[in-house]
């Protein structure tokens, strides 16, 4: 298979809301896999203060050319005002995982 292969990492301020996320993606084959992990602690700037929160990581399994799609679902179920959703191109793997990314992120 020829598609470039990416990972989505978004976090989120609750378990639940990170399950959403992953259930969301899932079912509507815009990932294969979605991991949720933590909790973890973020610091980060927010409006001129330092901030620290409890966060649920999620990162997708998916396309790079169903990458805007894939931003679009996570915002409708987002709860942040601006979150992070950040891609990595995956640049080796294995040659079987990849395609399995492809065939359970195509629906054609």
């Amino acid at each position: 298979m020829d598609k470039e292969c990416i990972e989505v990492y978004t976090t989120i301020d609750t378990r639940e809301g990170a399950q959403k996320i992953a259930e969301s993606l899932v079912e509507s084959r815009l990932a294969a896999c979605v991991q949720v992990s933590g909790p973890i602690t973020s610091t980060y700037w927010w409006k001129g203060q330092i901030e620290t929160a409890q966060e649920w990581a999620c990162t997708a399994k998916t396309r790079k050319d169903v990458y805007s799609a894939v931003e679009q679902a996570i915002r409708r179920v987002h709860s942040y005002e601006e979150p992070e959703i950040i891609a990595h191109l995956i640049v080796a793997a294995s040659q079987g995982y990849l395609d399995w990314i492809v065939k359970e992120t195509t629906t054609e």
